[in-house]
């Protein structure tokens, strides 16, 4: 199958037609006996996955299995931050690359993904924050990626309407701030069906609706395929990336991850007019804020603190949130909440994900991304992709093994989120 390209020209030969001749995005394919590979799990992580397998190793039988619909899951329950922004070098390598892959996404896919690069800002409020994030933008200027350290002035002139605090109505008063201008945000939803639409374009099968109830495996152990609600369909190869659900999805094949689940909230105003051009995250209040293109002001805070599957959140955490946001952004404090919502966050021990293998011959796992998971969607499915292709990891992805936490490898990254890891 081969889509039409969206174009300007395409756009006007169609509003011809009262636009009622545009091919369907993706296909909907009944599921074949058997495929190459099988990739669980129709998120970002998953369809890009399928995409590159497809695209850079000529991979084209290739069934992505979502139990639900594309798009459904964590991908459409984020606060589409993009950055590059880590202390350590593997989490820094890997983020950047995955950061030149979003700059020229909607070219690639040639689906726009409104990627937004106004810069994502976290601020410092005391000495050992600021030395902590000095040691960062020192370790970001050296890895290659842009940075920039603010004195509190310069933040208050780069985001007029934030309130330092120094005059003691901020809790902890804002003593600079550390900027990377590349960072932005993205569009969960168009994101998700742009590399959908463009996997389906280079063959993929992507089956919706289609829940992996276990794994088909050899008299040796190796993987040969799945068993799903529609039937057993046979693979040498299975990738699995079903984020949060990873621990359950992973059990049925017999391996115990290092994840927990947990509960990330987040919440967005009614619409206003545009005051706020960056992205502003801080560890001592415990909050993120940014403004989307509808207006609305986007909130999130830390994990709820439990162990939990639901997709719902707590009120005190919705409060803790919304008093430090008000605090420092004071203009903030008459606006109603819209809506809100929660994601299952897979966590690991580390703060770092897994990519690669794993003890099942055929079986490749992708997850554990804590905080990281949306602005990983490209980078992740680039480096996934030619794990499974290859059967050995890329040098971006060569750390990130599940087996380094049995050597005591791992990649303790600090700076892998705006707040301390809360487990």
């Amino acid at each position: 199958m081969v889509n039409e390209r969206y174009s300007f020209l395409a756009l006007a030969k169609h509003a011809l037609t009262g636009h009622k001749n545009w091919q369907p995005a993706i296909r909907h394919p009944e599921p074949k006996d058997k495929y190459d590979v099988i990739v669980v799990g129709g998120g970002g992580h998953g369809l890009a996955t399928a995409y590159y397998l497809a695209k850079l190793h000529g991979i084209n039988k290739v069934a992505l299995l979502e139990r639900g619909w594309i798009g459904g899951g964590n991908t459409g329950r984020n606060t589409t931050i993009v950055r590059s922004n880590y202390l350590l070098e593997e989490n820094a390598n890997f983020y950047e690359h995955s950061l030149k892959l979003w700059e020229g996404l909607s070219s690639d896919l040639n689906f726009n993904v409104m990627f937004s690069q106004r810069s994502v800002i976290n601020t410092c409020h005391t000495p050992a924050e600021l030395e902590s994030t000095m040691r960062r933008y020192n370790a970001m200027r050296l890895n290659g990626i842009d940075a920039e350290f603010l004195t509190a002035d310069e933040l208050k002139r780069r985001v007029p309407s934030i309130n330092l605090g120094q005059d003691g109505s901020l809790r902890w008063p804002i003593l600079a701030a550390l900027s990377q201008p590349r960072g932005g945000v993205a569009r969960h939803d168009a994101v998700a069906w742009g590399f959908a639409r463009g996997a389906d374009a280079l063959g993929v099968d992507i089956i919706q609706n289609c829940e992996v109830t276990g794994f088909k495996r050899a008299v040796d152990g190796r993987i040969t395929g799945v068993e799903t609600n529609r039937g057993p369909i046979s693979a040498s190869k299975v990738g699995v990336a079903v984020a949060g659900h990873s621990g359950q999805v992973m059990a049925m094949a017999d391996v115990r991850l290092p994840i927990e689940s947990h509960l990330l909230q987040a919440f967005v105003s009614e619409p206003v007019k545009p005051f706020l051009d960056v992205v502003v995250s801080t560890g001592a209040l415990h909050f993120y804020i940014s403004q989307t293109d509808k207006g609305e002001v986007l909130l999130g805070g830390g994990l709820d603190g439990y162990n939990s599957y639901g997709q719902r959140g707590t009120i005190p955490n919705i409060q803790e949130v919304t008093s430090a946001a008000t605090e420092m952004f004071p203009n903030i404090s008459r606006l109603k909440w819209m809506r809100q919502w929660a994601g299952v966050m897979d966590m690991t021990m580390d703060g770092s994900p897994i990519i690669g293998k794993t003890p099942v011959p055929g079986l490749f796992f992708d997850g554990g991304w804590c905080y990281g998971g949306f602005k990983a969607i490209p980078g992740s499915g680039w480096c996934f992709a030619h794990t499974i292709a290859t059967g050995e990891p890329h040098s971006l992805n060569a750390s990130f093994t599940l087996e380094r936490f049995g050597r005591s490898a791992v990649i303790d990254e600090k700076g892998a989120g705006p707040f301390p890891k809360a487990h």
